[in-house]
């Protein structure tokens, strides 16, 4: 089986222009004497957005690695793929998000339920997990209620991952499990159920992805109970210790946070966790990079400013277009956006200032950080205007990306 690092990070690059510079902060990991993978992820949705298939990634990453000389283990990431879509990725993916989001609550039958119950009376009782303080304390019918819950979306899992597998073998495949875009947190003991009866179908998981408590909205920091974050994120990972010994999941199965860029506020409470327990991660952080890209441009003046005004003039127009697919996890409230003709006579300063992620800077708007997070299609559809744009203030860019990734994320979770 193909294995994945303690630590790891997926690293979106919408454009597949960034690979480098995503690279370089790795680099610097390193020299800190910490060992992050990079994993390149991007979905269907951000490919049929853009127009790019999925062997763009792919080349991109090898260019990177090629370039800078890595040497250490590289991935890339079909994310939140589906039966329907994960042929297009096969050829070029090794990492494989499989989402079963839309499969739970799908009431399961009542048989898969009740064998399932049958097989598994070490889930009922006072339940001794090491890392949690007290018994968790269950009864025949939390896991039947549990089980009734998330069965069938463990069975989409394992027919996709079963798919996955005979295409590829499983030595050349990681699977994460991924259940985030869903109302409703997951519990410890319903992650418990889950890992188990993913176990039961052979589902060799290195990674997977529950909601957790509090909002992940796109681009921005936190917003909820950081306590009952702490404490739910340490439960979990003692869950997960306790299920991969118990049912022989890999060893090395980890906790995966999506949408995970800009958490600053739980980076310290996710870096002391996994220091004191020992644990894996696997942040993803996605659009980061793109809005670095935005920055940059902005921050070069001139032409890369007018672009990046033109961008966020464009969004504002199709605001209701552009955040209607990604409604679950944004918050922008239309009275705080800045006019187009208000932006158009922002300097340099000022346009950075409001978009880049600096909750102590008092321009910092973070719902015109949010609708550009959003509104990569706008940049999409400018086609080769962009790119060579991109191109033309390469070194604005870069620098903006990789310290943006470096010192905001890899540094505070991973390095401490």
């Amino acid at each position: 089986m193909l294995k994945l690092d303690r630590y790891s990070i997926g690293v979106g690059d919408r454009f597949a222009h960034q690979a480098g510079a995503q690279l370089r902060a790795c680099q610097l990991a390193g020299e800190q004497g910490v060992e992050v993978i990079p994993v390149w992820n991007k979905s269907f949705r951000e490919h049929t957005t853009i127009g790019s298939e999925p062997v763009s990634v792919r080349m991109a990453a090898d260019a990177a690695v090629a370039e800078l000389g890595w040497r250490k283990p590289y991935h890339v990431d079909a994310d939140h793929i589906r039966l329907e879509t994960v042929d297009w990725f096969m050829a070029d993916s090794d990492f494989f998000t499989i989402d079963v989001a839309d499969s739970i609550g799908r009431p399961a039958d009542a048989d898969l339920v009740r064998d399932f119950v049958a097989r598994h009376p070490e889930l009922v009782g006072g339940l001794c997990i090491r890392g949690i303080d007290h018994p968790v304390l269950t009864t025949t019918e939390d896991v039947e209620r549990i089980a009734a819950h998330y069965l069938e979306a463990v069975q989409d899992a394992s027919e996709l991952y079963r798919y996955i597998v005979e295409k590829r073998g499983s030595s050349g495949v990681i699977a994460e499990v991924s259940m985030d875009e869903t109302d409703q947190p997951q519990t410890p003991l319903e992650l418990l159920v889950i890992l188990a009866a993913l176990a039961d179908e052979g589902v060799q998981l290195q990674t997977i992805a529950p909601k957790f408590t509090g909002r992940f909205n796109k681009g921005v920091d936190y917003v909820g109970d950081l306590a009952r974050f702490s404490q739910e994120f340490q439960q979990d990972i003692a869950v997960i210790a306790h299920a991969a010994a118990e049912y022989e999941l890999p060893a090395n199965l980890k906790l995966s946070v999506h949408s995970g860029s800009d958490k600053f506020s739980l980076y310290p409470l996710i870096h002391r966790t996994l220091q004191c327990s020992g644990a894996g991660l696997h942040l993803k952080t996605a659009g980061t990079t793109w809005l670095e890209e935005i920055v940059g441009l902005a921050e070069a003046g001139g032409e890369g400013l007018d672009l990046a005004q033109e961008i966020y003039e464009k969004a504002l127009a199709r605001r209701e277009a552009l955040c209607a697919p990604y409604a679950a996890v944004i918050d922008i409230d239309p009275s705080r956006l800045p006019s187009a003709e208000t932006v158009r006579g922002w300097s340099s300063e000022e346009f950075t200032a409001a978009l880049r992620h600096n909750p102590a800077c008092s321009s910092f708007n973070p719902h015109l950080r949010q609708l550009l997070h959003v509104g990569y299609k706008i940049a999409a559809e400018l086609g080769d205007c962009y790119l060579r744009m991109l191109e033309s203030c390469e070194e604005p860019i870069s620098r903006n990306v990789t310290r943006n990734l470096f010192e905001r994320h890899i540094k505070p979770v991973f390095v401490g």
